[in-house]
């Protein structure tokens, strides 16, 4: 049930970047408004919440800035979440997430953490996933209105996204009569190399493959998932480069991430390490060579074998679920976590609970503070030593946090 407007004042901004009021008792959410916003929006009431829609900004807050990017501000888009604030501003509004999941999801009281800054806040993607509907006079490309996941606006350019990526997508649209068939499909174009690979999702058949390559001529590699069944190579240009589906979207802060990460686990000397969700090994490689014993554990296969070539003799690689490999793996001295936004699987943290000998210390590497809060919640046995976040999607309301613990009774506060 909406209702009529209302006058409130944003007090914070919530997990997924949406503003936070309260008005006769409700919390009240409402995208694409400040701290410090004086507004004017309709309610729709829920049980113990309300959705906002703004009506207008009756007085601005200072941390409220125009948003450079016309898609964000005319089409509503929702790949940005932030973009009307300061830089600042959308780093503290991170922290501030950071602190409130772990508090009210993980029982963790924390001061908000810091926030390390993006060097590139925009052109920083070099990936750019997007949308794809044929229509009576061709093909919409492009991405959703935050307000209306069904639709679908034709992209023209994405600022947070590196321009030869969106170079790559105009190529790609100007051959969109070869692509596969089906009305909806899902590209993902990524620089890899001196070029671009491109993955196709949906469609049954692909008779045009090669021809869409020779027309995309800054694309390497061609990729399709069709309906139903696995990913895989239709088309290149020689040999595809290994692991090009899992090069880091904003190599900048990925690698001030990696080397936190490293340091905090050198810092305890170990001699047995296990890395889970290892990708293609850019953390279990590096402390291989440094002389620890490491087990990486990575389900997607083709991620595995990257990860099991760059490891010397003594450490390996288990392909598989962690949660199904884990136990393998225990006792080690060091555990890294990088799980995907769903976090870990409650299995592998009650093991981690209750293992015996537990590790020196455990760095959790997560991209979803509810999550990472959630799996804390379940290892009461562990305590938080450190907890740094990092930018690496600004813009955005993503937020990559580390978050270091050790056994209760160990380590500094």
């Amino acid at each position: 049930m909406t209702s009529d407007v209302v006058d409130l004042t944003i007090q914070s901004i919530a997990a997924g970047g949406d503003g936070v009021a309260r008005t006769e008792g409700f919390v009240v959410f409402i995208p694409r408004t400040a701290p410090g916003d004086r507004v004017h929006a309709t309610l729709e009431r829920k049980n113990r919440f309300a959705r906002g829609t703004l009506v207008d900004v009756v007085e601005a807050s200072n941390e409220r800035v125009e948003p450079p990017c016309e898609h964000y501000r005319v089409d509503q888009c929702g790949g940005c979440q932030l973009q009307h604030l300061g830089y600042d501003a959308q780093r503290e509004a991170k922290a501030g997430i950071i602190r409130d999941t772990l508090a009210r999801i993980g029982k963790r009281e924390v001061a908000a953490p810091s926030v390390r800054a993006s060097e590139r806040r925009w052109r920083y993607r070099t990936k750019l996933t997007l949308g794809m509907r044929r229509t009576g006079d061709g093909w919409v490309v492009g991405l959703h209105p935050y307000d209306d996941p069904v639709a679908l606006f034709q992209l023209r350019d994405c600022p947070i996204t590196d321009e030869r990526v969106v170079a790559v997508w105009r190529e790609v649209m100007s051959a969109a009569e070869l692509l596969p068939n089906g009305d909806e499909l899902r590209g993902a174009v990524r620089l890899v190399g001196d070029g671009a690979s491109i993955t196709i999702e949906g469609g049954t058949r692909w008779a045009t493959a090669d021809q869409f390559l020779a027309r995309v001529p800054s694309v390497i590699a061609v990729w399709w998932a069709p309906d139903e069944a696995p990913r895989r190579l239709v088309a290149s240009r020689g040999h595809a480069p290994a692991g090009a589906s899992f090069t880091q979207i904003n190599a900048g802060v990925a690698e001030d991430l990696r080397d936190h990460v490293l340091a905090l686990v050198r810092e305890r000397a170990p001699r047995t390490v296990l890395d889970a969700y290892a990708g293609i090994g850019d953390t279990a490689a590096p402390l291989a060579e440094s002389g620890s014993k490491v087990t990486a554990i990575e389900l997607d296969r083709e991620a595995a074998a990257v990860c099991a070539s760059r490891l010397p003799s003594g450490s390996r690689v288990l392909t598989g679920k962690v949660e199904d490999l884990i136990a393998a793996a225990l006792p080690v001295d060091a555990v890294i976590v990088n799980p995907p936004r769903t976090g870990m699987h409650e299995r592998a943290t009650a093991l981690l609970q209750r293992t015996m000998g537990a590790p020196r210390v455990l760095v959790y590497v997560s991209c979803n503070p509810a999550t990472l809060a959630r799996d804390l919640a379940r290892m009461p046995r562990y305590r938080i030593a450190s907890l740094l976040a990092f930018d690496m999607f600004p813009q955005t309301a993503h937020v990559e946090t580390v978050c270091e613990l050790v056994p209760e009774g160990e380590g500094s506060a």
